[in-house]
């Protein structure tokens, strides 16, 4: 959850800068160029370098009276310093991934991409490239690195294209080519290209050998790319509207907006409900389905049950606009298109299609395409899949003899809700209701069940779920934030935005609180009030026993801290006097090695923190003062 000091600092500059780009736009273009420009200007700085050493080298060379060893020995330092600074420029970054379409094996898709990139006006792609991904997306790839000269590849998710009809596809299209445009802001469209470069380059610069390179624009990069990629934010915002106007341009603006809505409902019936059927089989097969994306393909084709398509489309129009990505929300793109100005209660989307984008652009190349992707995901999941169908073997074995128990003993509250769990794994939510039940009338205050129970309940849009999630998080305050964030999803999906809120800034506090309880558990000082450890000798000499191996502890202090924070939940610090040689220093280093050994080893029956005091004698003198707080001395 982005609750840090850092993100609530990122949004307060977003909210500063969209009210200074609508009052003052041409100033804030203007702000947003100059920070562009800057990237290179401090590549046109190392260019200069470059030169001015190589000039410097060559002067070097005809004005030396003669060429002493160190002059050559200048001379090479020089060169491979400017040898290493060209480098660095010309960083390769790697490729990106999918399947590589030649025209011959797509010449539909490379004729309707090209259509639709001379409409409006954007450059042609070098590639294409389909992928296992619910997506698209323009990539374009530096050839020669921070000096530029860009290759286009275009990502085309297979069941992106199998979800959607032909027209749908061109949208998309549009849209993505969009960011590319000459049609409208070619501004917007160089700033777009700037954020995605630098953004890749931040990211691969100092992998696959950049080493070098990384070592050279490290302290740049850490500045500049976040500040650049922050204040352009709002700009890229707008270019993702300018992005839609170009896919209405193209489709119209029925087509559009239905795009947008099929999208989003889509996505999550793939995610919710196709994938999550494709799963369930691992329950009953010991290897993966070999025709995966084939099924995909037919399920795309039938219609979508109108109460789910109902509950995705709602879900998709709770989402709001954040700062988390510069996508604004379906329902923002919506009303800037004027689809819905209203609201979306009464809308009734049409979401079958009777030939799929796939089909129509991939053609007689489909069923290969399809097979490819079959054998790739079959491949990459049977390993992890049999081994899950080997675990759920297990689980049923238990449950199957945890019934057999039940139907003539009683089992115990943990037999119970294994059995609950196991039942709503392996037979329904249905079955599983009664048995949580049960459990929370011989205890009510349950942890575990109520929490199942709750998630169950707001799955079928009962809002008694809430009631059982709040009673789990008041027994166990760990689950907290999540629990916070299931009742917050199922409120937005309600429409209940005020409510929903509330949890969410519950969950937001919460995490502030959980920082500050572990910076106040993670340090001990002088002025802390600190209290006998309050451990049986077995324990004691349990843990002595532990530490007796590390030859360099030299002492050993258990105490208890009291803690402002959670006080509920106790915090012992195990304080160390490290043996140091006569002739050494306390080292740092060394004290952190020792630290991390004892955190990673030691078995005891609560969470120690554990810290080695040599250099603090006014915190040892405070422990020998309290009783029994001494537990090893060597």
């Amino acid at each position: 959850m982005s609750t840090t000091g850092s993100q609530e600092r990122f949004d307060g500059l977003i909210q500063k800068l969209e009210i200074f780009a609508n009052k003052q736009p041409r100033l804030y273009r203007l702000q947003v160029a100059f920070l562009a420009t800057l990237g290179y200007a401090y590549i046109l700085l190392i260019l200069a370098v470059a030169v001015a050493l190589l000039v410097g080298i060559v002067l070097l060379m005809l004005n030396a009276q003669r060429i002493s060893a160190s002059v050559i020995k200048g001379g090479l330092f020089l060169v491979a310093f400017v040898f290493i600074l060209l480098r660095s420029l010309a960083v390769s970054l790697p490729l990106p991934s999918g399947l590589s379409l030649k025209v011959q094996d797509a010449p539909k898709l490379y004729s309707v991409v090209n259509e639709v990139a001379s409409q409006l006006k954007a450059p042609r792609f070098h590639h294409i490239l389909l992928t296992d991904d619910f997506n698209a997306g323009v990539v374009q790839r530096p050839r020669l690195g921070l000096l530029g000269w860009y290759r286009n590849y275009l990502i085309v998710g297979l069941p992106l294209i199998l979800a959607l009809s032909p027209e749908q596809f061109r949208a998309v299209l549009a849209h993505e080519l969009g960011h590319l445009s000459g049609n409208h802001s070619r501004f917007s469209g160089w700033i777009y290209r700037q954020r995605q470069t630098w953004y890749r380059i931040i990211q691969d610069l100092g992998q696959d050998g950049n080493q070098l390179s990384w070592l050279i624009f490290e302290w740049f990069l850490k500045l500049y790319v976040p500040f650049f990629n922050a204040y352009s934010f709002v700009l890229a915002r707008r270019n993702e509207y300018e992005a839609d106007r170009c896919a209405v341009d193209i489709t119209g603006v029925q087509n559009t907006a239905e795009t947008l809505i099929n999208v989003g409902v889509k996505y999550r019936f793939l995610e919710n409900n196709f994938w999550s059927n494709v799963y369930k089989q691992v329950q009953t097969e010991v290897e993966p389905p070999i025709t995966a994306y084939t099924q995909m393909e037919k399920t795309f084709l039938q219609i979508i049950d109108k109460p789910i398509g109902n509950l995705y489309l709602q879900a998709s129009f709770a989402e709001e606009t954040d700062n988390a990505d510069t996508h604004p929300c379906l329902k923002d793109r919506l009303k800037a298109l004027g689809y819905i100005p209203y609201g979306e209660e009464d809308m009734v989307i049409d979401m079958s299609i009777t030939k799929s984008a796939a089909s129509e652009f991939l053609g007689e190349y489909l069923p290969d395409f399809l097979d490819y992707f079959n054998k790739s995901w079959r491949e990459r999941v049977a390993a992890p899949w049999q081994e899950k169908y080997t675990a759920i073997q297990s689980s049923k074995n238990v449950l199957t003899r945890l019934d057999e128990k039940a139907q003539n003993n009683q089992l115990t509250l943990d037999e119970s809700f294994e059995r609950a769990y196991l039942t709503l794994d392996f037979v329904s939510e249905t079955a599983a209701l009664p048995l949580l039940a049960d459990i929370l009338s011989q205890e009510p205050h349950h942890v575990s069940a109520n929490y199942l129970l709750g998630q169950l309940l707001l799955r079928q849009a009962d809002t008694k779920g809430i009631e059982h999630i709040e009673r789990a998080i008041a027994k166990d305050q760990g689950i907290l934030i999540e629990g916070c964030q299931i009742i917050y999803q199922f409120l937005q999906q309600q429409g209940n935005i005020e409510q929903a809120d509330s949890y969410l800034k519950r969950a937001e506090e919460h995490y502030k609180l959980l920082l500050q309880a572990k910076a106040e558990r993670s340090q001990i000082r002088v002025n802390d009030e600190l209290l006998p450890h309050g451990f049986s000798d077995s324990e004691i000499h349990q843990l002595c026993e532990q530490l007796s191996p590390y030859p360099n502890v030299k002492k050993a202090y258990l105490v208890r801290k009291v803690v402002q924070i959670f006080p509920e939940k106790p915090q012992y610090i195990l304080s160390i006097i490290r043996q140091v040689g006569f002739w050494k220093n306390n080292s740092d280093e060394e004290n952190s090695q020792l630290e991390n050994a004892l955190s990673q080893n030691l078995n005891f029956s609560y969470r120690l923190f554990i810290v080695v005091l040599n250099d603090y004698i006014r915190i040892e003198k405070k422990l020998q003062k309290i009783p029994n707080a001494m537990i090893f001395q060597r």
